[in-house]
């Protein structure tokens, strides 16, 4: 298909004419970052390694940023290589997923341009939910005393949840349903029902003017986390305490032959 698609001819004609266009064409030949990581499981990778790569080489063509083309053959595809997906999914173009399995995604989802998803600890998008252009929502943490010492969180973003330009949501981040999370956030929490977060590090400071009443889906008030797994089962769990307060703030002083020391109070 890539061929056809790509270069205007079969894949053996190609390979006859091009070999080395051709070999860039099969999935067999491609390593992805995901085939580094400890916690992909490489069964379930590379039953959907070609389908993610017929994705991401699709939308490098004319006919992946058409979206009476692309958005279907995503739609299609994501039936295949996501854990579940539900009606009238939307994605367009360049969107990253580290393994893609790990993805439950809901009715009338819809993920903009450029995103990053990365689903090595899963991810759900319930329904209604918007991902703007350049968001990035992760699922695994680097320890700070051992980077290959890696925890799992699944994230989650409730019904009706919109994540805005630029925006990122850290592993283990529970947005609720109609809650916001405002332009070049940094979400390393969870929103409450309704609430509008902004910031570094984000905080819910606005509500949505709306009727009082339960939540019947995702409530970070009241949501049950699955518990954190380690990637990497040669360290320790859980991780253990890995920075302590500097009693002595240190500061910078300004030297009047040598410019700016560190120096402290």
């Amino acid at each position: 298909m890539l061929a056809e698609l790509m270069y205007g001819r079969s894949y053996a004609a190609l390979e006859a004419d091009a070999p080395m266009a051709a070999l860039n064409l099969d999935s067999r030949n491609v390593t992805f970052e995901s085939e580094y990581y400890m916690a992909t499981d490489d069964a379930k990778f590379q039953r959907v390694k070609p389908l993610l790569w017929l994705w991401k080489s699709v939308d490098l063509t004319p006919l992946g940023h058409n979206p009476l083309f692309g958005i279907p053959l995503r739609r299609i595809l994501a039936g295949y290589i996501f854990k579940s997906v539900g009606r009238d999914f939307k994605c367009w173009q360049n969107v990253e997923f580290s393994v893609g399995y790990n993805m439950e995604v809901g009715d009338d989802v819809v993920i903009h341009r450029n995103v990053l998803l990365d689903d090595i600890g899963g991810i759900e998008l319930h329904d209604g939910a918007s991902v703007s252009d350049y968001v990035n929502i992760y699922s695994h943490t680097h320890s700070v005393l051992d980077g290959p010492d890696v925890t799992l969180r699944k994230t989650v973003i409730g019904r009706g949840a919109r994540l805005t330009y630029h925006s990122t949501i850290l592993a283990g981040s529970v947005v609720s349903d109609d809650a916001i999370l405002a332009t070049h956030a940094l979400l390393r929490g969870d929103i409450e029902p309704h609430g509008i977060a902004m910031g570094l590090p984000a905080k819910t400071t606005r509500l949505k003017i709306r009727e009082a009443g339960p939540v019947e889906g995702i409530d970070s008030r009241t949501f049950a986390p699955e518990p954190a797994r380690k990637a990497n089962p040669q360290f320790p769990e859980p991780t253990p305490n890995q920075t302590k307060r500097v009693e002595e703030a240190e500061e910078v002083l300004l030297s009047p032959r040598m410019g700016f020391v560190a120096g402290k109070r």
